[in-house]
């Protein structure tokens, strides 16, 4: 869809300021014209749900406002295939449902097989029928009852676990490298240069390429959600779907950025989480140590880390970063991410990441002193 801006008006325009003010981030409904005002509560709710912040309604932000409008209990959620119910109501209920120690998976706000499981194994448990659906009777019985769990949020300490248990060693673990854009026009962030037009999608796609080859001799299972000239573009959702089929066990995506001032520079990671606090702690480290080696390694300006809900973060079952390497409109990025040899510079950056990743927290060493070669010199030592 195009994006819903501000000087809009019409049918959809209502039904955006209708949601805000639900929401108590706008006063009133009328006049149907997206005005400033409007802006600035879309502003402040896509901050709130950690979407990109822009003050406009495009496809991923509508999909959050259509989801915002349900409340827990407002409906009767069910298991529906193929086309699943969604809204805050069922995030809300699958951060209850872990909280109380049942295993929903990520609070995705998706109501899935794995989330009607957790709902039938607590109807079970209190007596109810356990149809995986949840009515009146359940919402009761989940009001009546308090955290079963202690400690930290239970689908985090899962998979903080789960990585520890993994032991340290790189080979045989599974990772997808995720090149931005590509596939019929989309080529992302386009800048031409004297002579020649440099677009993000050839770029990202090298650095994937090298990254590959680098992972590949450290022993890892490498795979790419798409080669140098695919014939069309994928989502984000597509490109989790790829990834949670194939088992991974992390997923980092590549990306350039672009902006209107050329003097916006530097390099910035993202992992999933949302506004009020909820973070993947496992993603949340991930993104730390790789932004904090290419920072080390390559001099770059730090734009630090943020928490996000794009899908690609949020639909995937594995931790995943997304790391904006540059902006390829700034003059000294461009001049340094066209250099091969630089480009090499961030690929070992994010190679230490992530064997620093799988080290224990009580072994790990200082940024930049993990030496990449080593890697592949102990891999040839044990074959």
């Amino acid at each position: 869809m195009r994006s819903i801006r501000r000087g809009d008006t019409g049918p959809a325009v209502s039904e955006i300021r209708s949601i805000l003010v639900g929401l108590e981030l706008l006063g009133e409904a009328e006049p149907d014209v997206f005005d400033e005002a409007v802006e600035t509560a879309v502003r402040a709710f896509q901050q709130d749900r950690g979407l990109g912040v822009d003050g406009m309604v495009g496809d991923e932000t509508w999909g959050a406002l259509d989801a915002a409008r349900w409340r827990l209990g407002s409906r009767t959620l069910f298991h529906s295939v193929p086309d699943a119910l969604v809204g805050e109501d069922v995030r809300t209920l699958q951060e209850r449902l872990l909280e109380m120690g049942y295993d929903t998976g990520r609070p995705d706000a998706i109501y899935g097989a794995r989330t009607a499981r957790a709902v039938a194994q607590f109807q079970r448990e209190v007596g109810l029928a356990p149809d995986g659906s949840c009515g009146p009777l359940t919402m009761k019985a989940l009001r009546r009852l308090g955290r079963k769990v202690v400690g930290g949020r239970p689908q985090w300490l899962r998979e903080a676990e789960a990585f520890r248990q993994s032991g340290p060693n790189l080979v045989g673990k599974t990772i997808v490298i995720d090149p931005g854009h590509g596939g019929g026009d989309d080529t992302g962030v386009v800048v031409p240069d004297g002579p020649l037009r440099w677009n993000e999608a050839d770029l990202v796609f090298d650095l994937a390429a090298r990254l590959e080859g680098r992972l590949a001799a450290a022993g890892m299972r490498v795979h790419l959600t798409r080669g140098p000239s695919p014939a069309a573009p994928m989502s984000g959702g597509e490109r989790a779907a790829l990834a949670n089929s194939l088992g991974a066990d992390l997923l980092i995506s590549l990306h350039l950025d672009g902006h209107s001032s050329a003097s916006a520079e530097g390099v910035a990671t993202y992992h999933y989480g949302t506004g009020n606090g909820l973070s993947s702690t496992v993603g949340e480290r991930l993104a730390n140590l790789v932004q904090r080696e290419i920072v080390v390694r390559t001099g770059m300006h730090d734009c630090r880390i943020h928490a996000k809900t794009w899908d690609l973060l949020r639909l995937t079952r594995m931790p995943t970063v997304r790391v904006d390497l540059g902006y390829l409109t700034s003059p000294v990025d461009r001049g340094r991410l066209i250099d091969p040899m630089f480009r090499e510079q961030i690929v070992e950056a994010i190679l230490a990441a992530v064997q620093r990743m799988y080290f224990p927290v009580e072994r790990d060493v200082p940024t930049g002193s993990i030496d990449v070669r080593q890697l592949r010199m102990a891999l040839a030592d044990r074959a």
